[in-house]
């Protein structure tokens, strides 16, 4: 004995969603301010200026930005020529007006207003561009005449210590002569000019103790045919309304706000009333129609950060409709000084929302019912209905199922009878209508369907190395699909689950594919299921040996003995066992001998031995060799003991050896 020793791992769901006529969308902007905005129809773009970062920024409807113009510092207000071609901008950094041309957003002119001037807001009436000019202080009005050979440009059309600084300015096409006025900075005022004659004839003024409101004109806008202004006022919770004839206040716009930054009207009459209030930085805008005491639609921007809104509308400029009234534009500040450009479509129509509620588990072929809500501030009109589609395996693009009818309260139930199984999807949709968005919603409910049987034979065999093993699944009983795919999943290639086969199954529902196992492999069935049976999946694992073999060398002789041969080898001389057996990477072989003795096999001791890259190991049997013993070794294969588990267990055949003097 001593002489052989060798150094060797639904509950019901509610959905509410707005239409496609509500498509709100938000950008990014690449500015570090917002002066004013302007809205051009005609090419579908937006101009933003940027007086810190003095230039304007140009985007798209969706507030994608197609361009910058730069070098105009404190770029402030712009204004929109009638043909759409030209937008001005004030660039009180220099004491001009500059136009840019609204196609190719290069600089087409620059008009000077005067040294010290301070130019900040545009309006166009009378022919002519007029602008607020002026500082902290001291303000007026002036004219920029481009009709003529020669810009000309008239300063001072109002009387000193009207204005305590540059004044705010509108105007509108339907009322082309009328420019209106009001302050930002010093107490309340307003002004309403007649420019007809070509210079600001004043008709109106309110302002001092006769506004008897305090706080300041924020923001101001002209209603489409010019006879009265909006005023958004700070430190009050509405916006008041004055005819422009002389000024006396009509209505006011309500709001749950102290904060009134901004307001614009649209061409349409529609009123947009931008508020805000810093405990909440809750930007909020309410849009109203002419005249109404509640907000058609209303629209929240949030900018949040864990939670908490960190966004502000902007006094002045920050609010513009699309001259055809179909978007309203907003810009937005976050604390991150971070701004973005709201969009808000269909601003005149009520927003509509669905909830729909469905079970979540349903029995194939048995009725169930769907139930909802549809919402409008407005309320619904008698008889509205709701278009329901159903989308199953079956109609994967949905099938149109019987309209349902909305009650006065506003909800609605239908009942329907699945035909097919797996995941069910109801849409309710709700058309919209000239004051109303679209909306849909949508449930969606698991039903069931018949589990098939489906196995793969050969499971738990293990063949011989490079065997080809032909794999049959079975499937049985469907609906309609009759298709399986056939994967392998073989030990040790890194490949992970691969397809080697799809096909129908035959008349008898076999499927079959042959593999050359080489390693321990796992087969797989895969059934995808259809409207009445459900998907499923069976798999066969099968072991693969090695190829493993064992020569002796240095023996002097061989002879047959009990049927197998006998290596001979003298007492002096130490054996050369080698190995052969299938690579794989840190394999080792297991090398086991054993003495016969008392009748028997007895262990005699066995070590593993690392294999080389080729799959080969040479052992040379030292020590103390005694003579008279039979004794036999062999080479074998252990899952796992041998430092991998991609084979199945294998040993090789015994080698008979004896040593003599």
């Amino acid at each position: 004995m001593t002489a052989l020793a060798v150094a060797l791992s639904s509950g019901a769901l509610i959905g509410s969603a707005a239409g496609p006529a509500v498509a709100d969308s938000s950008a990014a902007l690449p500015i570090s301010s917002s002066g004013d905005i302007v809205v051009d129809g005609v090419h579908h773009r937006v101009f933003i200026s940027d007086p810190s970062g003095g230039k304007v920024v140009a985007t798209d409807y969706k507030g994608t930005v197609i361009g910058t113009i730069t070098s105009l510092p404190q770029a402030d207000g712009l204004e929109l020529s009638a043909d759409s071609a030209t937008v001005y901008v004030a660039v009180p950094g220099t004491d001009e007006i500059v136009a840019i041309d609204t196609t190719t957003l290069t600089k087409t002119g620059r008009y000077a207003t005067g040294d010290g001037t301070d130019p900040q807001h545009l309006a166009l009436a009378g022919g002519k561009l007029w602008f607020g000019y002026g500082s902290v202080g001291h303000g007026n009005i002036g004219s920029l005449d481009l009709s003529g050979g020669q810009p000309r440009v008239s300063l001072a059309q109002e009387a000193d210590g009207t204005w305590n600084d540059a004044p705010l300015l509108d105007s509108t096409p339907g009322a082309p002569n009328t420019l209106a006025a009001g302050s930002r900075q010093y107490y309340f005022t307003l002004g309403i000019y007649d420019v007809s004659s070509g210079t600001a004839g004043r008709t109106a003024f309110l302002g001092g103790q006769d506004a008897a409101i305090g706080g300041t004109a924020e923001d101001l806008a002209l209603t489409p045919d010019g006879t009265e202004l909006v005023v958004a006022t700070s430190s009050r919770d509405f916006q008041q309304v004055y005819r422009t004839s002389d000024l006396s206040e009509t209505i006011r716009y309500p709001s749950n706000y102290w904060e009134q930054r901004s307001v614009d009207v649209a061409p349409n009459g529609l009123v947009a009333i931008g508020t805000d209030t810093y405990a909440s930085f809750l930007p909020h805008v309410s849009i109203y129609e002419p005249g109404g005491t509640t907000p058609r639609r209303t629209a929240d921007f949030t900018d949040e950060q864990g939670g908490v809104a960190q966004e502000a509308l902007l006094d002045h400029g920050d609010l513009a409709f699309a001259p055809d009234s179909s978007r309203l534009f907003a810009v937005t500040h976050g604390l991150s000084s971070r701004y973005r450009l709201r969009v808000v479509t269909d601003p005149g129509k009520a927003v509509t929302s669905i909830t729909v509620n469905a079970p979540a588990t349903a029995v194939r072929a048995k009725a169930l019912t769907v139930s909802g809500k549809v919402t409008n501030t407005l309320g619904l009109p008698a008889g509205t209905t709701v278009a329901v589609t159903r989308t199953d395996l079956e109609y994967p693009n949905g099938k149109a199922l019987p309209a349902a009818a909305v009650k006065a309260d506003g909800t609605f139930s239908l009942t329907d009878t699945p035909p097919a199984g797996g995941k069910v999807t109801y849409k309710v949709s709700y058309a919209g209508d000239a004051d109303r968005t679209a909306a849909a919603a949508s449930d969606t409910v698991e039903v069931s369907r018949n589990s098939p049987t489906l196995t793969v034979n050969k499971n738990g065999n293990v063949y011989a190395y490079a065997s080809n093993v032909t794999f049959t699944a079975h499937l049985g009983t469907t609906y309609k699909n009759r298709t399986l795919s056939l994967y392998a999943d073989t030990a040790g290639d890194g490949k992970g689950k691969y397809l080697v086969k799809t096909g129908t199954v035959n008349s008898a529902g076999n499927l079959s594919v042959t593999l050359p196992l080489k390693r321990d492999t796992t087969v797989s069935a895969s059934f995808s299921g259809d409207a009445r049976t459900a998907p499923k999946t069976a798999t066969s694992w099968v072991g693969a040996k090695v190829k493993v073999s064992l020569s002796l060398s240095r023996y002097y002789k061989t002879a047959k003995v009990n049927g197998y041969t006998k290596y001979y080898f003298r007492k002096t001389t130490n054996p050369h066992l080698t190995t052969t057996m299938t690579a794989y990477p840190g394999r080792a072989q297991k090398l086991e001998f054993q003495i016969y003795s008392a009748g028997a096999w007895r262990s005699a001791g066995y070590e593993y031995f690392k294999l080389d890259s080729t799959g080969k190991s040479v052992v040379e049997l030292g020590g103390t060799h005694q003579t008279g013993y039979s004794m036999r070794v062999r080479s074998s294969y252990i899952n796992n003991s041998s430092n991998d588990t991609v084979n199945s267990t294998t040993h090789g055949s015994w080698k008979y050896f004896t040593f003599t003097s």
